[in-house]
């Protein structure tokens, strides 16, 4: 609570929930002194009275949300001790309770449950053992940054680690802060919006795994990134294309034990695969997939199984990428030659494994004609992929054509929204 009035034993409170966010409105590691915020408001200060009373209560609910071991931050469950930021709130407030003539409780114990230097806290607060892995924790203060800057500064830390926080500092300056594996990158995020100063970087042993396995893809187009994610995947957008540290932080961000990566590109995959070689020494076991489309990614997706033993999954995973073939039709916008010979703009050209197989004279009719081209060998299921440019109409046409040519295969329309290919193809 605070006195909105002179400090007095008849001092009206304000309730927690009504002061300003402390956090700036990001999401603060649980177990600290900004999560704690929840156990104070519901500590019963929503009532006018005796400003000893009111801080007494405050103290005591500040007390006991410090001593739990559920919700603590590992590394602190780890080392056997309380938050510190926790730590000084209940001195305030039992300093408070004193300033207003009332009787503090008891001073507060930094020591709280039994340091494990290989331990971590589960949901419930309990320790079990843990591996850990290098994370640091990195703030610095800048000096009167653009809104706008600090916007896109949020999203790049948030794609390099968690604990997020940037904070004004009433002065026009703000303060950030980030737990991530990769310090570097979280300094070089400041350095491209202002001059970073009070740059402080602690090593801390970062969360443990929370889950079994993860399979992971990289997708530049949002329709296909919406069906990776609500067919159970982790996704990270590849437009552009990532580095190795996004990698890095996409894999770690999984919070798996067992990570199958799927580049669905030829040119990301020795980008994945240095990043793969990188985190298996922080304990991950990393698998790159080497997915060539989207499609093919999305394929080994929808046979991934977490109940099947890893290696079969992962055998099935790739059996069912190296079965897609996948194919797509673009615009030409000049004149060339191609292996199927010579194309005018505006022409719409099939390509399949990286090549100009045919040229047709528009979308509906170049959907078919690849889709005949890629069936010859045969095929259970076509899926399609419409690119953000292509009507929905284009869709339904193809399938209604296909299923007449093609009564013995299955045709599957999705809206890809991808910006380079009106339309790509999967043949399964």
């Amino acid at each position: 609570g605070a006195a909105t009035g002179p400090s007095s034993a008849g001092a009206e409170l304000t309730r927690v929930a009504d002061l300003p966010d402390p956090s700036g409105g990001t999401d603060p590691s649980g177990g600290t002194v900004l999560s704690g915020r929840a156990d104070l408001d519901g500590a019963g200060l929503d009532t006018t009275g005796a400003l000893a009373e009111a801080a007494r209560v405050a103290a005591d609910a500040a007390r006991a949300a410090l001593a739990r071991a559920t919700g603590r931050p590992p590394e602190l469950v780890r080392a056997g001790v309380v938050d510190a930021g926790g730590l000084g709130l209940v001195v305030v407030l039992d300093a408070l309770v004193a300033a207003a003539g009332g009787d503090p409780g008891p001073p507060p114990s930094s020591q709280v449950g039994t340091p494990g230097p290989a331990s971590a806290v589960t949901a419930d607060g309990e320790l079990v053992p843990w591996v850990p892995q290098p994370v640091y924790e990195v703030t610095y203060w800048l000096p009167g940054p653009d809104p706008a800057a600090l916007e896109t500064l949020r999203a790049r830390l948030a794609g390099l680690g968690d604990s997020v926080g940037l904070a004004g500092d009433g002065g026009g300056g703000v303060m950030v802060h980030v737990h991530t594996t990769e310090a570097g990158p979280a300094v070089e995020a400041g350095l491209a919006v202002g001059r970073p100063s009070g740059i402080r970087i602690e090593a801390l042993p970062p969360a443990p795994p929370t889950r079994d396995r993860a399979v992971l893809l990289m997708i530049e187009s949002s329709g296909a990134g919406a069906l990776a994610r609500a067919a159970g995947g982790n996704v990270l957008v590849a437009d552009p294309d990532p580095t190795v540290d996004e990698v890095l932080a996409a894999i770690r961000a999984t919070g798996a034990e067992h990570v199958v990566v799927l580049p669905c590109a030829t040119h990301r995959r020795t980008v994945t695969e240095t990043a793969a070689e990188r985190v298996r020494f922080e304990g991950i076991d990393v698998v790159v997939i080497p997915a060539s489309s989207v499609l093919q990614g999305l394929a080994a997706l929808a046979v991934h199984d977490p109940a099947r033993r890893a290696p079969d999954d992962v055998v099935a995973m790739a059996e069912a990428a190296a079965a897609t073939r996948t194919g797509g039709l673009a615009v030409a916008e000049a004149e060339a030659l191609t292996w199927a010979g010579p194309c005018r703009p505006g022409e719409i050209l099939g390509i399949s494994d990286g090549e100009v197989v045919l040229i047709a004279p528009d979308l509906a009719v170049g959907a078919l004609w690849l889709a005949h081209r890629m069936l010859t060998p045969g095929g259970e299921l076509v899926t399609v992929l419409l690119g953000s440019a292509a009507p929905d109409e284009l869709g339904e046409r193809f399938a209604e054509d296909l299923r007449r040519t093609h009564p013995e295969v299955d045709v599957v329309v999705h809206r890809g929204e991808q910006g380079d290919y009106p339309l790509v193809l999967g043949v399964e």
